[in-house]
């Protein structure tokens, strides 16, 4: 595996605190488990993941930003790089048993993600990028996205909101839209992956709404260094900053978004 130090230290990071989440995931009927708000809920396993990751990264490199799920921003003493972290993204699966979760790791330069690790610990599957080198899986499959052009033949995902959450009727109406034009869409409960598919080729494309950075922030660079294309629903919107998100190969990518956006 070729890389930067810093891609080098995700890795590393993404690889111990997904061994710990690994065993709890194996006794997951015995976490303790506490409340953060309708529909999104917190354990042990995710807070320890979190810790431990904040430990290597800024043990390494402690001048840089924080900005994590579970412990919030934190500015250093280089405002030009930050640290961008979901220690456990696809909670609620961790909780229900299903093994569909991941660690999700980026770098931010100068508002810009520049390197980018999603690890799904339950499969062992590594996905990592850097800026202009690339999307990868493990340690030396080059990913690119998928190479379809019919919207017929196209399987999307999206994130259904729910809860408290308020853009459901938004989502209920994109798959009314979307449905009868594609050949399925698939709602797996963990953004990071879900962007990291659209870069394998696994999915055709993904959009969803009230998203964090953290959810995002390394997916998107998976997404542009495979190939694929990544904006806010609206032109307007970023999805950093927003939440709001589509991605999905080139050839797609317009019809995609069209759909989505309503537009005609």
């Amino acid at each position: 595996m070729q890389g930067s130090a810093n891609l080098n230290l995700m890795i590393k990071a993404a690889r111990r605190a997904g061994r710990s989440l690994v065993k709890d995931f194996r006794e997951v009927e015995n976490l303790q488990v506490s409340a953060k708000g309708p529909g999104d809920f917190v354990t042990k396993a995710d807070r320890e993941a979190e810790r431990m990751i904040r430990e290597d990264l800024m043990g390494a490199r402690p001048t840089y930003g924080w900005l994590g799920e579970e412990t919030g921003a934190a500015a250093g003493a280089d405002p030009t790089r930050r640290w961008i972290v979901d220690p456990l993204d696809g909670t609620t699966n961790f909780l229900h048993g299903m093994p569909h979760w991941a660690v999700s790791i980026a770098l931010e330069h100068k508002g810009e993600i520049v390197s980018a690790v999603v690890y799904d610990a339950a499969k062992d599957e590594m996905f990592w990028a850097e800026k202009g080198s690339g999307a990868w899986l493990n340690d030396s499959r080059r990913i690119r996205v998928s190479g379809r052009r019919a919207m017929s033949e196209a399987v999307f995902a999206t994130g259904v909101p729910f809860g408290a959450r308020k853009t459901l009727p938004a989502t209920l109406q994109d798959l009314a839209r979307l449905m009868p034009a594609c050949a399925g869409v698939r709602r797996w409960g963990a953004a990071a992956l879900d962007l990291a598919y659209v870069a394998a080729g696994r999915y055709d494309g993904y959009w969803e709404r009230e998203l964090n950075a953290w959810d995002v922030a390394a997916g998107i660079l998976l997404v542009k260094e495979a190939g694929g294309m990544v904006s806010g629903i609206r032109d307007t919107q970023d999805p950093l900053e927003d939440g709001s998100l589509i991605a999905g190969n080139e050839a797609l990518f317009e019809s995609f978004r069209k759909i989505i956006r309503n537009d005609g």
